[in-house]
């Protein structure tokens, strides 16, 4: 197809996500045995995992550059965790043959605080709340229905089952991240337990939704050695899961981020628009399609396109410094 110039446009269409699944699997094993054998000088890899599509890939990746005798899994719940994550995790190590090893961090967050520190902040939105009482972060709805802010709200049930929200003050907001986010760098230290204990290599699996819009803690979840599908769009993990033969329930389970007591999805905590849309619309904002290109293809207005565009944009910029080095002084001016 050519513009009114008569230049090429890119093709771009609903099935522009699709990957040849068996050459990009094994061009990512090669990449981790590389990686792991000949630049950390690793014998292994550790990987945790909670029964979601990316960890799932991943340790079916790391199964295939190594054998399931060079790979561990590692669970890691909390009080707070749905017992699915646990059950589906074992399922997904007894299915590739993978010893696993079971952490309960509930002891080291309460050391820290993580509990105590977050429901401080959350009593003083809901004063009511307290010992019984559920509660999850999320920002406004859907993109494709309104463009607003985001913003994040605090949903607070109470133990006879009453739902409570509130816009959350950005004092509040910092605690409750901050405070939150002991959890996922707790991980991360006993993920590097393991591999130490071992000589192996911390695998991680951020995919391109979480590691290039800051959905990830930093020196938490994306404390990892090697990230094998931060390439990937959400969408696309799907397709090497299907290839890798991860468990139909896992494949099947709407993305959650297992943090917040009430549990909470991916798409209501951060991302606000499917994936399968997301991805298709980020693409091509990449490839430099127009607006209303893709909009034809994917049967949305121009204006729901830009907003998806305009958000994507957001959080790469806002985000940003979660994904930089750290900054040394180094010949900086005197």
């Amino acid at each position: 197809m050519n513009d009114a110039k008569g230049q090429a446009l890119p093709d771009f269409g609903k099935n522009a996500l699709e990957l040849d699944v068996a050459t990009e699997t094994g061009r990512i094993v090669d990449g981790l045995r590389q990686a792991v054998h000949h630049t950390l000088h690793r014998q292994g890899a550790v990987v945790g995992i909670s029964g979601g599509i990316d960890s799932s890939v991943v340790l079916g990746l790391c199964v295939r550059a190594f054998g399931p005798e060079r790979v561990v899994g590692i669970l890691l719940p909390e009080g707070e965790s749905s017992p699915e994550s646990v059950t589906l995790a074992h399922q997904l190590a007894e299915q590739y043959g993978v010893p696993t090893v079971t952490e309960d961090i509930s002891a080291a967050l309460v050391g820290s605080g993580c509990y105590r520190r977050r429901d401080e902040a959350m009593a003083r939105v809901f004063p009511d709340y307290g010992p019984g009482w559920k509660a999850k972060i999320a920002l406004p709805g859907n993109l494709l229905d309104q463009d607003t802010l985001n913003v994040f709200v605090l949903t607070v049930f109470s133990p006879s089952g009453q739902e409570f929200t509130k816009r959350l003050p950005l004092r509040e907001y910092y605690q409750i991240v901050a405070a939150s986010n002991f959890k996922q760098r707790t991980r991360m230290a006993m993920l590097y337990y393991h591999a130490e204990l071992r000589n192996y290599a911390v695998v991680g699996t951020a995919n391109k939704n979480e590691h290039d819009l800051g959905f990830f803690v930093k020196y938490g979840d994306g404390g990892a050695d090697i990230q094998p599908i931060a390439h990937l769009f959400k969408t696309q993990v799907y397709q090497l899961a299907r290839y890798l033969g991860v468990p139909e329930e896992i494949q099947e389970r709407t993305p959650t981020t297992d943090t917040y007591s009430a549990g909470s999805t991916q798409a209501e905590f951060f991302f606000r628009v499917p994936f399968e849309i997301l991805d298709l619309v980020w693409l091509g904002s990449e490839r430099g399609v127009s607006s209303t290109r893709i909009a034809e293809a994917l049967s949305l207005s121009t204006e729901q396109v830009e907003r998806v565009v305009v958000d994507i944009t957001r959080k790469q910029r806002t985000t940003a410094y979660l994904r930089m080095r750290v900054i040394g002084m180094d010949g900086a001016p005197g």
